[in-house]
């Protein structure tokens, strides 16, 4: 007899669950009324004004690693419905995120209007780091940073899975404020230094 899970959106470990804690109908009215393979009109209009996102991803191995992306709207480039690419601009050269995605596509985007609308919006797909020589030919369209130290080095492109809402209930109301970035900068200060007092209490030996 088929599995009738294997056609349904999510995990295996989610449709267990859901069925142990006798939450599958409301389970299966949220995939079929919010889960969409690609993004939708709202949901492209959304993206395109985004600030930041949270990004998940995890190695061949299955060790997962969260991050946060920032830019200027629009930073979060929406090729077409079922694709979209973000840069990754010069950081402190560990490349985790870029080093989990070359080990294993998987990725997950969590975008969050802590502003106006006060909503959330998941994307998962799969990934590829591209340069910006490499993609920028195939998309004319690609935003250009004149912003040195903000400048694209690769992008990460995402052939989208699912997409969907993330619940408004808990999600606070924030009100932004004006501050000064140092782009491109390499002084420790400026970036946030020991803050957590990591370089006094490491036990790491390189």
């Amino acid at each position: 007899m088929a599995n009738p899970l294997l056609h349904r959106p999510g995990s295996t470990g989610e449709h267990l669950l859901q069925e142990a804690y006798g939450s599958t109908e409301r389970a299966d009215r949220f995939y079929r009324e919010q889960v969409l393979d690609h993004l939708n009109p709202r949901m492209r209009e959304f993206v395109a004004r985004q600030e930041m996102a949270f990004v998940a991803t995890s190695d061949a191995k299955g060790e997962c690693d969260a991050t946060f992306r920032a830019g200027p709207p629009g930073f979060l480039h929406v090729i077409d419905p079922h694709t979209l690419a973000y840069p990754e601009y010069r950081g402190n050269g560990v490349m985790a995120s870029l080093g989990n995605i070359s080990e294993n596509g998987h990725v997950g985007l969590l975008l969050v209007d802590f502003v106006h609308d006060v909503i959330g919006l998941h994307i998962n797909g799969r990934a590829r780091v591209l340069t910006d020589a490499q993609l920028r030919p195939y998309v004319p369209g690609l935003p250009l940073e004149t912003i040195p130290g903000r400048r694209a080095e690769h992008w990460v492109l995402v052939d989208i899975d699912e997409a969907y809402l993330h619940c408004a209930k808990h999600i606070p109301r924030f009100v932004p404020a004006p501050r000064t970035r140092s782009w491109g900068t390499d002084d420790t200060r400026r970036k946030g230094g020991d803050f957590f007092g990591a370089k006094e209490t490491s036990q790491h030996v390189l």
